[in-house]
């Protein structure tokens, strides 16, 4: 299990590290179909193996994976969780364009800047909704339909910018967008991010994949077993609620106080 695979696009990984890998992708894939955040698991995982030998092919296998298991969690929440159409759509399409330029930025922009920021902007996030237990718990719509969809699609762009230089927690803070400046449930929130994230992910590979960045062998395994993890997190929030899913925002928001905390100290 420790031989290194001699299969194309899989850059000499051994079995154990593939699956390793793909445990990490399915239990990211959960997380994230729930509330976002699956980032904090299958990343890191990616590099600590680094495999194909550079940081910016783990990025780019990182978003195959992503790529089926939000779009496999957006499906599933199609199903079961109304989805504002006219508005998450437009949302898309700017992230997906925010996303395509971090993408392209993604190795000139100061990382231990952003990541400060996003450190802050967190823990704020994280303390305003453990100080208020019923906040997206149901429907409350902050502004009219203009309105709305002007919040919508500068957080959109905004936000796939973040996610195209890989910053970390995308899907959570698209949640907390949907749900403390929109106004919309938590459940509503994350079936609306997961369309979103859909495109966050396209954008990035629309990069990725012309400058030949992605191991797809390696990033179709692990875009299966992501994809499984989603169905199963999408399937677990649209049945338990808004309040379930509040509970693991939470413990998400908690998760990357701690990574992003741990990066700032250590000033990477």
């Amino acid at each position: 299990m420790l031989d290194a695979l001699t299969w194309p696009g899989f850059a000499d990984l051994s079995l154990a590290g593939l699956l390793f890998l793909c445990a990490a992708a399915f239990l990211a894939g959960a997380v994230d179909a729930i509330v976002g955040g699956g980032g904090l698991i299958q990343l890191p995982a990616m590099l600590l193996l680094v495999p194909g030998g550079e940081v910016i092919h783990s990025l780019a296998t990182n978003k195959v994976a992503s790529v089926a298991g939000t779009a496999a969690a957006a499906r599933t929440y199609a199903k079961r969780t109304p989805i504002d159409w006219r508005s998450a759509l437009p949302m898309a399409l700017l992230a997906l364009l925010g996303s395509l330029g971090g993408a392209i930025f993604a190795d000139a922009l100061p990382s231990g800047v952003l990541n400060a920021v996003v450190l802050a902007a967190i823990v704020v996030v994280a303390v305003h909704t453990w100080r208020k237990p019923d906040l997206g718990s149901v429907d409350a719509p902050r502004f009219g339909r203009r309105g709305q969809l002007v919040v919508m699609l500068l957080g959109g762009v905004l936000l796939g910018f973040w996610d195209g230089i890989a910053g970390p927690g995308t899907g959570s803070f698209l949640v907390f967008l949907l749900v403390g400046l929109v106004g919309f449930a938590f459940l509503t929130a994350s079936a609306t991010a997961k369309v979103v994230n859909v495109a966050t992910n396209v954008g990035a590979l629309l990069f990725f994949i012309p400058a030949g960045k992605v191991l797809w062998g390696l990033g179709l395994c692990m875009a299966v077993s992501n994809a499984a993890g989603s169905v199963l997190g999408a399937s677990l929030a649209s049945r338990r609620g808004s309040g379930f899913v509040r509970r693991v925002f939470l413990t998400v928001a908690v998760g990357l106080v701690v990574s992003l905390g741990w990066k700032v100290a250590a000033g990477i």
